[in-house]
């Protein structure tokens, strides 16, 4: 059975090519606009990973990785950051709310394979 992977992002056209390169490589996909509509999604069901942005409307991606960390089924759940920021202080913020790694827009679609792979095989 294939791994699932939580896409967030408020962008729908993103969610659709990260989504896209994903399946493409054997992986489940579910995808949510932003952080509350990504907790909401965190019903129990098995989710190998997710790739989150970071600035979101109703819980930017910071406010869901602390969310999603205080679930204990959840807890362990690797979190790539997707997103255009680049400061250390926000790959920092991220580190500190328990995300694994990092990644900055614009992609491509091998690199972030290759991030998804070191944490979820398909």
């Amino acid at each position: 059975m294939a791994q699932t992977i939580l896409v967030i992002d408020d962008s729908a056209s993103l969610r659709q090519v990260v989504a896209m390169t994903l399946k493409g490589a054997g992986y489940d996909v579910i995808q949510a606009e932003d952080g509350r509509a990504a907790l909401a999604l965190l019903d129990g069901r098995k989710i190998g990973m997710a790739v989150c942005d970071v600035n979101m409307p109703n819980m930017n991606g910071i406010e869901f990785v602390k969310a999603a960390k205080q679930l204990p089924a959840y807890k362990f759940m690797p979190i790539l950051m997707l997103t255009t920021e680049s400061q250390e202080s926000k790959k920092e913020e991220g580190r500190a709310a328990g995300a694994k790694a990092w990644m900055v827009k614009p992609f491509s679609p091998s690199s972030l394979l290759n991030a998804v792979s070191k944490f979820c095989a398909p």
